[in-house]
């Protein structure tokens, strides 16, 4: 990773392989051409994802009976249950399926709030709504200070000792994102583990990884904490649930859970084996992209290296999305366009930048771009998914432009060259 500073692209070959292997990447569910740049609103979607849910789903049979395909369906949930822990590196603990990642961080920030002692929860500007409200509710609720950590508008991200210095011996409870969905920084989780716990050994921390979990490996081994948050349908999966992996001693904390089940268990009611399903095939489809650069034959190692060059190939196509190329110049080089908090070292950035243009207001340069049949995503601040994260860092709106790693650095140059031609009209 370190000696690709600026990236790798995939071999063209297996470039096309993986397109293969998603759906929609040219052209939407109508047939229309487009760029889908909005994959952090909701990724494409793997093909074998969308059959499995709809094999599996098709079933009716209750996994809690006794017979053959009940049988098949408790393995299909088993397996799916360690390929969460494979994806986090993750030993122990209970995997928990919500309906969504947002759903299941309340349950955690409920559990640990409601049960740990202490005075104060420590979380940070950058947060999305399920964990910023979350703590925000259950402090008021049970009388406890929520102290919030400020953005840092140079990196785009929050500092470690931005974090550390609001954590004492009565915090009770830390709450980070991974990633932020709006700058694409990403935050130095194993600092800020590691600070947090020299100031309090057992202090809780949960972690919102659901914008990074696509874009970048994940090892709880390095980052010890207590709950994280990953959301399908935005890992190349389908929607209809939100996965949680709750540490063991998290996971025995009272939560609302059915009597007669044992005490570190998380659902309630009947599992949906279909969703389970799609968990493995999104593991099964980053090994295989691992495959073609590790000759390991450990699941893990194969899921780490597919990952590691999803990051890398994203990571090259940040770099021409910044720097362009022959063919066009990159957003830091188009007259009337800005990129937002644009901080150098891309390894600490996922792919996601957030830009405006000097003459076009956020919200019609999104309708402009979806005129030459480009999909992107408007933050502003009357939204109440972007207002407390635009002005932790000093923005009064954003175009949020997010690609994948499907994407090709001619679909990029694409992208380069309608936003130049947007900026030229505008400019008059």
């Amino acid at each position: 990773m370190t000696n690709h500073p600026d990236g790798l692209l995939f071999p063209a070959e297996l470039q096309q392989q993986i397109r293969d292997r998603f759906l929609h990447v040219s052209h939407d569910h109508r047939g229309r051409e487009r760029l889908y740049f909005d994959n952090a609103g909701g990724s494409f979607r793997l093909r074998t994802a969308v059959e499995r849910l709809a094999q599996i789903d098709a079933i009716p049979d209750n996994a809690e009976r006794i017979h053959d395909v009940a049988e098949e369906l408790k393995a299909i949930q088993a397996k799916a249950t360690d390929d969460v822990r494979l994806i986090l590196n993750a030993e122990g603990g209970s995997v928990y399926a919500a309906l969504t990642a947002s759903g299941a961080m309340f349950d955690l920030v409920r559990a640990i709030a409601e049960n740990v002692p202490g005075t104060n929860l420590v979380t940070t500007a950058l947060e999305h709504p399920s964990a910023f409200d979350a703590m925000s509710q259950y402090a008021a609720l049970l009388g406890k200070e929520l102290r919030v950590a400020g953005a840092n508008p140079a990196t785009g991200g929050v500092d470690v000792e931005e974090i550390v210095r609001h954590i004492d011996a009565d915090t009770c409870l830390l709450n980070v994102i991974y990633a932020s969905n709006i700058s694409g920084a990403k935050l130095d989780l194993a600092a800020v583990v590691r600070r947090a716990r020299e100031i309090k050994p057992d202090i809780y921390i949960l972690v919102d990884a659901v914008q990074h979990a696509p874009h970048g490996l994940i090892d709880l081994q390095e980052t010890p904490v207590d709950g994280i948050t990953l959301a399908p349908y935005k890992f190349f999966g389908c929607r209809g649930s939100g996965i949680a992996w709750v540490s063991p001693r998290a996971s025995v904390l009272p939560h609302h859970k059915l009597s007669g089940k044992k005490p570190d268990f998380w659902d309630l009611g009947s599992s949906a084996p279909g969703q389970f399903a799609v968990i493995s095939e999104i593991v099964d489809y980053v090994c295989w992209v691992g495959g073609h650069f590790s000759g390991e034959a450990d699941r893990r190692a194969l899921f780490v290296a597919g990952i590691t060059h999803i990051e890398l190939h994203e990571r090259a196509l940040l770099a021409r999305l910044l720097e362009g190329s022959e063919a066009t110049p990159g957003l830091r080089h188009i007259p009337g366009v800005e990129v937002f908090v644009d901080h150098p070292d891309l390894t600490k950035r996922d792919l996601i930048i957030g830009i405006g243009f000097d003459r076009i207001e956020h919200t019609q340069a999104v309708h402009d771009y979806a005129q030459h049949g480009v999909t992107v995503y408007e933050r502003v601040v009357s939204s109440i998914y972007s207002k407390r994260m635009l002005e932790s860092l000093g923005l009064t709106g954003s175009v949020r432009i997010s690609p994948l790693h499907c994407h090709t650095p001619d679909e990029i140059d694409r992208f380069l060259q309608i936003t130049q031609a947007m900026a030229q009209r505008a400019a008059g």
